[in-house]
């Protein structure tokens, strides 16, 4: 089995304006192209799940019927795109709470190379933000940065693999496959 562990927000979606989370299902808006390169991922032979922090139901701030409904919205509109998540592992402590899960922390990805009895080094971790990669890390999985600008963390864990998008991350995949790559596609830094 093959599989990619992806971060949500940043890498699926945006965030609202000035908030930490999407609290709300109206507020969960897919990043341009993400969906269909989920797709393209899942026709590559990939199964994908999410790994994602939700501090908001640790604080109070929304609870797990909305965050069903956030990731129900999530999974029909990937549908609509011909793709899908196979699951959503998350996070529901609050920053502080001392939990094992919390990412940078490997719980998460921990539960998820048992749950699909694979080898961490065999996965591959997508994500924007720098804690879902050092949790990757932790575990010894294959690393894929996905950046926005020039500037570079300077804590990002190596050997990271840079890509711009999801859609540039898909495009990798492709070539590593001898699949042919989009034809919009602009080339990537991992080439």
């Amino acid at each position: 089995m093959k599989l990619v562990i992806l971060d949500r927000d940043g890498t699926l979606n945006a965030l609202p304006a000035g908030e930490e989370f999407v609290a709300d299902p109206d507020d969960w808006q897919p990043l341009p192209g993400a969906l269909e390169a989920v797709a393209r991922i899942n026709r590559l032979g990939w199964h994908v799940v999410v790994a994602t922090n939700q501090p908001g139901l640790g604080r109070g701030l929304f609870d797990v019927a909305t965050l069903n409904a956030v990731h129900g919205k999530l999974h029909r509109l990937l549908a609509a795109a011909g793709g899908r998540i196979d699951a959503v592992f998350y996070c529901p402590h609050a920053p502080g709470e001392g939990c094992a899960c919390r990412k940078p922390a490997p719980g998460l990805f921990e539960q998820i190379c048992e749950r699909y009895g694979l080898a961490p080094e065999d996965v591959l971790v997508v994500g924007e933000q720098v804690e879902h990669l050092q949790a990757g890390a932790a575990v010894g999985a294959q690393l894929h940065w996905l950046w926005s600008s020039a500037d570079l963390p300077a804590v990002l864990p190596p050997p990271a693999r840079m890509h711009q998008d999801l859609s540039a991350f898909a495009d990798h995949l492709a070539r590593q496959q001898g699949e042919a790559v989009r034809a919009d596609a602009a080339p990537s830094p991992s080439a």
